[in-house]
């Protein structure tokens, strides 16, 4: 925490993760050192792109939040429930109920959400998702077998952690390690069908998807 009043950052000076496939995501409150509730920002890459993956705040990797989203730049289109909002930048929607289904696609690159939130009359505490996400670091290096290091370790401490074991799975299928890859992914689908539906698409997974092992959707 700084020893400063307040501090002043643009999301340019924001520590911020970039996937090749995914939207930019800025660390807001890993920047600023919040401890009180969570904030952090996505901006798209392209047009078309899954600015906010479509999750609920239940499952498992989840902090049962409230969460607000506010477009700060560009057009997206949320849906909540299955119910679609056009939101231009200026718009906010909140979701009060951390079991409702939410995600966003942006219109256009450039499109930036800020998403802050918080778990109704607890304590803030990071979430399981946000907790593990320092192995982003090595896949932006691409050192996947540090990686695989950070990952296991945090299974170690919680062998049940389906955001670790299927991003585990994403790191061994990088480094080439199919086996591995296929046994985690396994693990981490059996504990959500969020998961199944991510792997589906996932680039990072693409080096072990015509394997006849890879867990797809029962017809």
């Amino acid at each position: 925490m700084s020893g400063q009043p307040f501090q002043v950052a643009s999301l340019a000076e924001v520590e911020t993760f970039r996937g090749e496939a995914n939207p930019d995501w800025h660390r807001i409150r890993v920047h600023f050192g919040i401890t009180s509730f969570g904030v952090n920002a996505w901006t798209a890459t392209e047009p078309g792109q899954q600015l906010i993956g479509a999750h609920d705040e239940v499952g498992g990797g989840a902090g049962g939040h409230e969460e607000l989203y506010v477009v700060i730049a560009g057009r997206a289109r949320f849906t909540v429930e299955g119910e679609d909002v056009e939101a231009p930048a200026g718009t906010m929607i909140f979701v009060s109920d951390p079991a409702a289904r939410r995600g966003a696609v942006a219109h256009e690159a450039g499109t930036s959400v800020l998403v802050v939130g918080g778990q109704p009359g607890e304590a803030f505490a990071v979430s399981p998702w946000e907790g593990s996400s320092d192995f982003l670091r090595y896949f932006e290096t691409k050192e996947y077998d540090k990686a695989i290091e950070f990952l296991r370790g945090r299974l170690e401490t919680n062998p049940s952690s389906a955001g670790d074991l299927y991003n585990l799975a994403c790191a061994e299928s990088l480094a080439g390690r199919p086996e591995d890859a296929l046994e985690h992914l396994r693990r981490a689908v059996d504990l959500s069908s969020e998961l199944l539906e991510l792997a589906q698409t996932d680039s990072d997974l693409d080096a072990i998807r015509d394997h006849p092992d890879f867990p797809r959707p029962q017809a």
